[in-house]
């Protein structure tokens, strides 16, 4: 059986998150298999999965922020604010030839920073105990609240002016639980003419690249697998344990740091003398404890 570990996959369009779930788990010989954040069947782009006992790090993934490459069509709104809907609006020809590029920048300003985003009615979100997307389907009026997120950076990289439409290449920066769907109906609709997206491609979750993420499609585990020691010191700062202090934090035991100050904030990531991640830890004082122990056995070193 495979490892544990993280697996940066360059997921292709119409494969679903699942779809990447389920292949891998075929691949590495384990059901212990989750990943960091649903990308839409439409979506292409890093996909971070985890494998056994690193499924552990994947809470602390999902949260961190991310970056996308996406193109909004203005002049046209969709029931699911993507491709993938029907559509259900096309502003006329002359309004569409009406918004300036200054309209787009101004627009494209005033959805920067931290804002109020509603989500899209077919999104995963729950309602009651449901996914909001399972309830459009099943013909319920579905309405969401709006929720803060904070979008970092949004760049227009290119403008396209069509006959009844107009395409905009953009770059986002966004914190975990931003819609970028939502970004382009948004946009569309500041501007009076409606907007959905039409490409998406997730390029960086937190300090990880698509440009080290593998294709599904010829994905070799073995290769291809990140151990959980060098994920976790991605994600948070190192601490080297002695060869005690390991033993004592495997046991549920707090271990003191005399030179240590409590410097408050993220986990760091606890490493054995011998390269295995131990587990992530938190200090109080100059005493540290566990917040998610690894299990001893792991193969994967740093």
């Amino acid at each position: 059986m495979t490892g544990s570990g993280i697996l940066l996959v360059d997921k292709p369009q119409g494969w679903t998150s699942h779809d990447i779930v389920a292949r891998t788990r075929r691949l590495a010989g384990t059901r212990k298999v989750g990943h960091a954040g649903t990308l839409d069947p439409m979506a292409t782009g890093l996909l971070i999965v985890g494998l056994n006992s690193s499924t552990r790090l994947l809470t602390y993934i999902v949260g961190t922020d991310k970056e996308y490459l996406a193109t909004i069509r203005l002049g046209q709104s969709t029931t699911t604010d993507d491709a993938e809907g029907d559509i259900v609006d096309e502003a006329p020809q002359d309004a569409v030839s009406a918004v300036t590029d200054d309209a787009i920048r101004s627009g494209i300003a005033d959805l920067t920073g931290e804002i109020e985003q509603v989500p899209s009615s077919v999104s995963a979100i729950k309602v009651d105990g449901k996914r909001a997307y399972a309830r459009v389907r099943a013909g319920e009026a579905v309405v969401l609240q709006a929720r803060p997120v904070t979008v970092s950076e949004f760049e227009l990289l290119a403008t396209r002016r069509l006959p009844a439409a107009i395409d905009l290449d953009v770059r986002v920066v966004c914190s975990s639980g931003t819609y970028i769907r939502s970004l382009a109906r948004d946009l569309g609709a500041a501007l009076g003419v409606g907007g959905h997206l039409t490409a998406l491609r997730r390029t960086r979750v937190g300090s990880f690249s698509v440009e080290d993420a593998h294709p599904i499609e010829a994905l070799d585990v073995a290769s291809a697998l990140v151990p959980a020691a060098v994920a976790a010191t991605t994600l948070f700062e190192r601490f080297d344990l002695t060869e005690q202090q390991a033993i004592d934090l495997t046991h549920g035991k707090r271990i003191h740091v005399a030179d240590r100050e409590n410097r408050g904030g993220e986990p760091l990531a606890a490493i054995a003398p011998t390269g295995h991640l131990v587990g992530l830890i938190e200090f109080r004082g100059k005493e540290a404890r566990t917040l998610v122990n690894f299990p001893t056995d792991e193969i994967a070193t740093a």
